[in-house]
């Protein structure tokens, strides 16, 4: 799995929670600037660009590409390796290999700071553009999924809206598998981060 995607998840978990007294998923307005559900769509996932892009560039500064990927190819070598000795139980090259553990564990940390360290400034700009600039522009859906997309069981981690919020008329959700905002833009931004990395040459792939 790209190391972007976790990155991507772990950043955008605050983003579905409104700091100022709204309920989960509230991020938007009953009167937005950009109204439709077309429009909105291209818009939110043009922000979700633009800020992939500019992730990018604070990564492509902060990280050094070239220590990262030989950190990355060294560790995955070592599990590789591990694995196949213990599928082979072949005892002798395990505890040969369990040597270089402590060695291993530290450099899984340090590729983990380096992946984290960009991630301190871009957070900041990425919940100020999403608390104060969103939710004027747009509504609190902007997207309509074919099948619900709240795969992981309770409601921690919603993308869509229920058939219980839709019937709910004081809810935001006025039609069941609705996109809220802040899962639009998520979903965005999975689907170009990795190609604005393979071009802005930031991509974790080894092959």
């Amino acid at each position: 799995m790209d190391f972007n995607f976790i990155l991507l998840f772990i950043e955008s978990i605050p983003l579905q929670f409104d700091f100022f007294g709204g309920e989960r998923g509230a991020l938007g307005s009953d009167d937005p600037i950009i109204q439709g559900l077309i429009l909105s769509m291209f818009a939110v996932t043009g922000f979700g660009i633009l800020l992939n892009v500019f992730n990018a560039a604070v990564r492509k500064k902060m990280v050094d590409q070239v220590k990262l990927k030989r950190i990355m190819k060294e560790t995955r070598g070592w599990q590789k390796e591990r694995m196949a000795a213990m599928r082979a139980k072949d005892t002798a090259k395990a505890a040969e290999l369990n040597k270089k553990s402590a060695y291993m564990n530290k450099m899984s940390m340090e590729m983990m700071q380096m992946n984290m360290r960009p991630m301190m400034i871009t957070f900041v700009p990425l919940i100020l553009i999403f608390y104060l600039v969103l939710p004027q522009l747009f509504a609190y859906t902007v997207a309509v999924s074919p099948i619900p997309l709240n795969v992981i069981p309770g409601d921690m981690f919603q993308l869509t809206c229920t058939a219980e919020q839709a019937a709910d008329p004081e809810h935001v959700c006025t039609t069941e598998n609705a996109l809220f905002l802040w899962a639009w833009y998520f979903l965005s931004s999975i689907a170009f981060s990795g190609i604005i990395m393979k071009l802005t040459k930031t991509s974790m792939d080894l092959s």
